[in-house]
């Protein structure tokens, strides 16, 4: 093994460096990932026929979204930004946000991966065998196949992408929702950064997305404070800007979906409250 094989980044992690795995811990750390393979049943290939599903789906990204746009909301000219580890492989929710008179206006989309796995296909029966994508340290073994996770069920930057969209008016007192809207949308990521990013662009006024990360973190900020006054176990105080933004961001988010499900639609749901510790 070269100097620069056995040279590994500890899962490119933010905020750490290089360190060096001898040839002997390399095939220990190899051996370990497929015990815990064959323990737990995990499939790393993909059969032939989801294979041939998955590339027959992904072939005409552009032709897909032109054919979708006049049953969904026209997102694109809407400032968006992904924000995940430096590692990540596949960016499958984004965020906008914008102050209103009263409070601000927040945009959380995710992903449409249910527009290209469908039910009754390879993929879909694929997808409920395997049920969620596996991370390892420096490796990935995804739920659907790397054609579909990584292009066009991915929010990469400067491409158009069809989403699920939750569009949120949130009081600037309150913090309540006075609006909830959940569409189908097309988007068009901005930028993707990573957290390390996040945290530079919130310190450099000249940065890109400065006052859009601001006003993101203005807002997530006092979520968080909102949920640790009601009682919330937090634990991670020192949690980063950059973290706090999304972490706040999704769980507003899922409040809006399980309120409109519950309240809109009547369908029954339940949430899990933990006791005082």
């Amino acid at each position: 093994m070269s100097d620069s094989d056995d040279q590994a980044y500890a899962g490119t992690a933010e905020g750490q460096g290089p360190v060096r795995v001898d040839e002997e811990l390399a095939r220990h750390l190899e051996n370990k990932r497929e015990e815990l393979f064959e323990e737990f049943e995990i499939r790393d290939e993909f059969p032939p026929a989801v294979l041939s599903e998955a590339e027959a789906r992904a072939s005409d990204p552009e032709g897909d979204i032109e054919a979708e746009l006049e049953e969904r909301r026209d997102l694109r000219d809407l400032t968006t930004w992904t924000t995940d580890p430096a590692d990540a492989q596949d960016f499958d929710d984004a965020i906008s946000v914008e102050k209103t008179d009263d409070g601000y206006r927040l945009w959380v989309h995710i992903a449409d991966v249910t527009h290209y796995v469908t039910p009754e296909t390879a993929m879909w029966e694929e997808a409920l065998e395997r049920g969620n994508t596996v991370y390892l340290p420096g490796y990935t073994i995804h739920m659907l196949p790397p054609i579909l996770a990584e292009t066009v069920c991915s929010l990469v930057p400067n491409e158009d992408r069809l989403a699920h969209t939750v569009e949120m008016h949130v009081d600037g007192e309150t913090l309540s929702h006075e609006s909830i809207d959940i569409y189908k949308s097309v988007i068009h990521s901005d930028a993707r950064q990573t957290y390390n990013d996040c945290e530079d662009r919130l310190e450099d006024p000249d940065a890109p997305l400065h006052e859009e990360n601001h006003l993101a973190y203005e807002l997530a900020e006092k979520l968080h404070e909102q949920r640790k006054e009601d009682g919330s176990l937090v634990l991670n105080p020192k949690r980063d800007r950059a973290h706090t933004i999304i972490e706040e961001c999704m769980l507003k988010a899922n409040k809006a979906v399980t309120h409109t499900l519950q309240w809109d639609m009547g369908v029954e749901a339940m949430f899990r409250v933990h006791p005082q510790p």
